[in-house]
């Protein structure tokens, strides 16, 4: 099998976030998986203007329509390079941060028919914030897995204050008792992000 990438993307800007806290946790996890080349994305370094185009990205190629902002580019760019995707974001009053609707609705065909997975915090571990994205994700042709990382409050106030990149300690219980959360996830993720680059690959021929 082909070398694989995966983005995990950092889904907040806000100042004293916690999310890039959780982003370098799995970052140096998902390090560990033979075969799988990982890169942190940080939404800080694509400050995208509020979207305006006069449509959406899904209708670009019929419109003849490409960005003029040098940002919005990079944006496409960066994502397209990847096979799959981690999104790391707080819950903000039961959704998820604006920022990363933006950056979200910037691209469309770049996202299609890969692997995301969700890694969120906040109250119910990001689980609202979450089956938002879910939604998103799918309107996007991503493939949303089924599990997602649900990062405790015990963990959260643990960590919040940490040096990054983190100490892995601070996560050690998503790893504990009868359920491997961590690797559960990321197994479910290089299955599915596997299984569709192999198929994208086989239609292109």
């Amino acid at each position: 099998m082909k070398l694989i990438k995966i983005q995990v993307i950092i889904g907040t800007t806000r100042q004293n976030r916690f999310s890039e806290k959780a982003a370098s946790y799995i970052y140096h996890e998902t390090k560990k998986i033979k075969d799988v080349e990982v890169e942190l994305v940080d939404l800080r370094d694509y400050p995208l203007p509020f979207f305006d185009a006069p449509t959406g990205p899904s209708l670009f190629e019929m419109m003849n329509y490409k960005y003029s902002d040098e940002v919005a580019k990079k944006w496409t760019k960066k994502i397209s390079e990847a096979d799959g995707y981690i999104i790391v974001t707080g819950e903000y009053n039961h959704g998820y941060p604006a920022v990363l609707k933006n950056a979200l609705d910037y691209v469309f065909k770049e996202w299609n028919r890969k692997a995301v997975g969700f890694v969120g915090y906040g109250n119910a571990g990001g689980a609202r914030a979450i089956e938002q994205l879910r939604e998103v994700a799918i309107e996007l042709q991503l493939v949303p897995i089924r599990n997602a990382i649900h990062i405790p409050v015990e963990v959260y106030m643990a960590a919040r204050n940490a040096d990054v990149p983190v100490d892995p300690e601070f996560f050690k219980s998503l790893r504990e008792g009868h359920r491997n959360h961590v690797e559960t996830f990321l197994t479910d993720l290089i299955w599915t992000t596997k299984a569709l680059k192999s198929a994208r690959e086989e239609v292109s021929h």
